[in-house]
């Protein structure tokens, strides 16, 4: 499993490299994807900025992919900014709750690409495994936020 996750995350990177460096012209570029939306001590927390994009991803080139992977990949553009935005918190706690926000926003989105995309029935149990797990910790963060959060 670990080298899956490895050999998923190494293509990723190569795929978003390899975009900003040879983009591709094409129609089908969906990936003008909304961030996740941050609880308001994260955009409010001194130090926070928006706008951060990964390189390379605004302009890919998705008109080879089929709806799993698109649907994946909106994901991953909705997580990251949002996850930069969080972790530019002055207080690195705050910056910790806000990134992690994000973070299992983005797996949540993704397990639900598994479950309504996926086939194997061990692969959408653990989907659904992430996302009762992290919806109940997005919870937590977000009420240590508003307890704690300067």
């Amino acid at each position: 499993m670990a080298n899956a996750k490895l050999t998923i995350a190494t293509a990723l990177l190569l795929s978003v490299f390899a975009s900003a460096a040879f983009p591709q012209q094409s129609s089908d570029r969906s990936m003008d994807v909304a961030p996740t939306p941050l609880p308001e001590q994260c955009g409010q927390a001194e130090g926070t900025s928006a706008g951060h994009t990964m390189p390379g991803m605004a302009n890919m080139d998705m008109s080879g992919m089929d709806e799993a992977h698109k649907a994946n990949m909106a994901a991953m553009m909705k997580m990251h900014p949002a996850m930069m935005q969080g972790m530019m918190a002055k207080d690195p706690d705050v910056a910790f709750a806000c990134g992690m926000i994000a973070h299992h926003q983005g797996a949540i989105d993704m397990a639900e690409v598994e479950l309504k995309y996926g086939d194997n029935d061990e692969a959408k149990k653990m989907a659904q495994t992430i996302i009762d797990a992290q919806t109940k910790e997005i919870g937590e963060f977000k009420q240590w936020l508003e307890t704690n959060a300067k």
